[in-house]
């Protein structure tokens, strides 16, 4: 143990002596050079990554089997034996993402809800809901104060995505609401960023979060949505014999892995241009793909193999401009990771266990 120990401290001192910057050393460089990310520019980063989620969901998953009749879409998924509504999808995640006790929260809203726990749940977040419909493009934000702490407060758009969204809506018996259509707005999506209470006067959108903790928030809300995909999807499916899991997700009537699934949504998000960039990272990558492209994924993957209580991090430059780079820990949150890994041909590594690291989850964006 004491080996052990000496260890990991030196590899800490190496490390250390090259510039790669941990957990410590580069927040007390954003703090030294006061910097951070505004609160809007870190909720827009949280809304890209719960956008591209539920479109994920939807499109490569509801829609391609609702439409080939494999699985009827329900919003008794579980009684039925099928598959969960977009709305479903997005309303486990954001629970699992408020369970970690992070901070950031995130839900929906509607003044058309199917589920009236979706109402607002104060008048300017009805004004809200009602100006992100007249505006799709801007979200609405707004500072308030809730017992005794300011929160920064975002509801950004909730388009129906696919076909399956505009039906359910359409020709639910309890919907106020039944001329959607593919594109509409049909409610928001209210994301709370807390600030703090320790301000001698009400704060302004000109605030800036710690670097470190906007990664947080972008790796709680990925790391949701795979494990609601891997829980609620996959091994829904699989536990029912109903379906099985494959590589190539055009060939078949079988799904996308979570691994898959987590790379498409990172995909999703990446288009949306904002600077924020997400991958998968492995030294035993099954797909060449994911495999470390230069020495600080490598030294990351390591490090969050041995410690995985905390992302790896380190400050970059391209140009004028500086990034901030965090690696965290990808575990084997369930059995078709573990399958998948310890069986298949090309496997580099083949006997992983549930909750194993089994690589790393890469979060980048430009700190100005």
């Amino acid at each position: 143990m004491r080996s052990i120990l000496l260890a990991g401290i030196a590899g800490l001192v190496f490390l250390m002596s090259v510039g790669l910057e941990t957990g410590p050393a580069a927040e007390s460089e954003s703090v030294k050079n006061n910097e951070g990310v505004r609160a809007r520019i870190a909720a827009d980063y949280i809304y890209a990554v719960i956008e591209a989620g539920r479109m994920a969901y939807s499109r490569y998953i509801v829609d391609r089997f609702n439409q080939d009749g494999t699985f009827k879409v329900t919003e008794n998924w579980k009684a039925e034996k099928g598959l969960l509504l977009p709305a479903q999808f997005l309303k486990l995640s954001s629970s699992e993402t408020n369970s970690k006790g992070i901070g950031m929260r995130y839900r929906l809203s509607s003044v058309w809800p199917l589920n009236t726990d979706n109402l607002p749940r104060s008048e300017t977040e009805k004004s809200g809901l009602l100006e992100v419909l007249r505006n799709p493009d801007e979200p609405f934000t707004w500072i308030v104060q809730k017992n005794g702490l300011w929160y920064y407060q975002a509801i950004y758009p909730d388009k129906a995505v696919s076909q399956t969204c505009v039906e359910c809506h359409n020709q639910h018996p309890a919907s106020p609401k039944r001329d959607f259509k593919i594109g509409d707005v049909m409610g928001g999506i209210v994301i709370d960023l807390p600030l703090g209470s320790r301000f001698r006067k009400k704060p302004d959108e000109s605030i800036a979060l710690p670097p470190e903790v906007v990664a947080d928030y972008v790796h709680a809300v990925l790391e949701s949505d795979r494990t609601v995909y891997a829980n609620h999807v996959v091994q829904h499916l699989e536990n029912g014999e109903l379906l099985k899991t494959s590589g190539p997700v055009k060939t078949g009537p079988q799904l996308m892995l979570p691994a898959q699934f987590l790379k498409k949504v990172s995909q999703i998000a990446a288009r949306k241009s904002i600077g924020l960039e997400m991958n998968l990272l492995s030294l035993w990558p099954i797909n060449p793909q994911n495999a470390p492209s230069n020495e600080f994924e490598r030294d990351a993957l390591e490090w969050v193999s041995i410690h995985p209580v905390r992302p790896f991090v380190r400050w970059t430059r391209a140009g004028n401009v500086r990034y901030f780079n965090a690696v965290y820990p990808d575990y084997a949150i369930s059995t078709a990771c573990v399958e998948c890994h310890n069986q298949h041909p090309t496997s580099p590594r083949n006997d992983f266990k549930l909750n194993d690291v089994m690589g790393g989850l890469r979060v980048s964006f430009p700190v100005k």
